[in-house]
């Protein structure tokens, strides 16, 4: 899976802020803020991941349980996948 083209990871100041372009301009109307943990998965999702390697490099990354990490993971997911923002 993959965020979808069309959309842009901006930093600005210390807020992480995904902006839809082109043809996504359309039909997505908003900004998504992210915090950084949000940043750094949609940022791994830039090239194609499954969930698991998402988990791997989240529990390499901080310092959290694995299982929380996961439960949190899928909820992230659910949330883009809510929105129609992977392709899958």
């Amino acid at each position: 899976m993959k965020i979808k083209e069309g959309f842009l990871l901006r930093q600005v100041g210390e807020n992480h802020i995904v902006v839809p372009v082109g043809s996504q301009s359309v039909d997505f109307r908003c900004i998504i803020t992210l915090n950084e943990t949000g940043a750094f998965i949609w940022k791994k999702l830039q090239a194609p991941c499954t969930e698991q390697e998402l988990v791997e490099a989240l529990v390499a990354e901080y310092d959290a349980p694995r299982d929380v990490i996961a439960a949190d993971v899928q909820t992230y997911l659910s949330a883009l996948r809510e929105k129609n923002l992977l392709d899958e």
